[in-house]
C-alpha cells in the first residue's frame, strides 16, 4: 500500500514562467468522507481513480489507478456536488517538483503548491513564491473545497 507524504502551501508571487508542464484538471468525489475519499480526475487526456485515507499530518494512504477517459467522464456524472476545476503547473525547484494548482470556478483566487517528500521531515528548497504552509488546515483539501468553495469563505 502506498503512503503519500506531501506538504501544502499558499502561493504568493510568480511561478508560471518556471513551469515545465501545464495541465488542466477536472475532478469530482464519489466519496468525500474525511476517513476516505474516492476521487475521479481528468488531467489533460488522461483519467484516474484515486482512493485516499485519512490525513495524519503530512502523510496518508493513497492508491491511484489510470482508467479509460470515457469511463471517468461517466463516473464524474455520479460524483457528489461540487466539482473542482484547476490548472496545474509543474514547477521544478532544486531536487523536488512542486505542483502548483490555480483554481477556477467557485475556488477562483486560490492558488496552492504541494511538494511530495520521501519523509515528513525531508528538507527541500523553498522558492520565494511559496507562502504560508497549510498542510494541516483541512479547508484546503480538495474534497473540502468541493463542498465549501473558497468563494464562500469569510476572508
Amino acid at each position: 500500500m502506498a503512503q503519500e507524504i506531501e506538504r501544502k502551501f499558499l502561493v504568493q508571487g510568480e511561478y508560471k514562467h518556471l513551469a515545465s508542464k501545464v495541465v488542466r484538471i477536472s475532478q469530482g468525489f464519489l466519496n468525500s468522507a474525511p476517513e476516505r475519499t474516492v476521487r475521479i480526475r481528468l488531467a489533460g487526456d488522461r483519467a484516474y481513480l484515486t482512493v485516499k485515507g485519512k490525513n495524519s499530518g503530512a502523510s496518508r494512504f493513497e492508491w491511484e489507478q489510470s482508467i479509460p477517459l470515457a469511463e471517468a467522464q461517466q463516473l464524474l456524472a455520479l460524483c457528489e456536488p461540487g466539482a473542482i476545476e484547476k490548472t496545474r503547473y509543474y514547477v521544478p525547484v532544486g531536487k523536488h517538483l512542486f505542483e502548483v494548482d490555480e483554481f477556477h470556478g467557485n475556488n477562483q483566487g486560490l492558488t496552492l503548491a504541494e511538494v511530495e517528500l520521501a519523509s515528513p521531515n525531508e528538507p527541500f528548497e523553498r522558492p520565494s513564491w511559496l507562502g504560508l504552509e497549510v498542510t494541516n488546515d483541512s479547508r484546503y483539501y480538495n474534497s473540502m473545497l468541493a463542498r465549501h468553495p473558497f468563494a464562500l469563505w469569510d476572508n
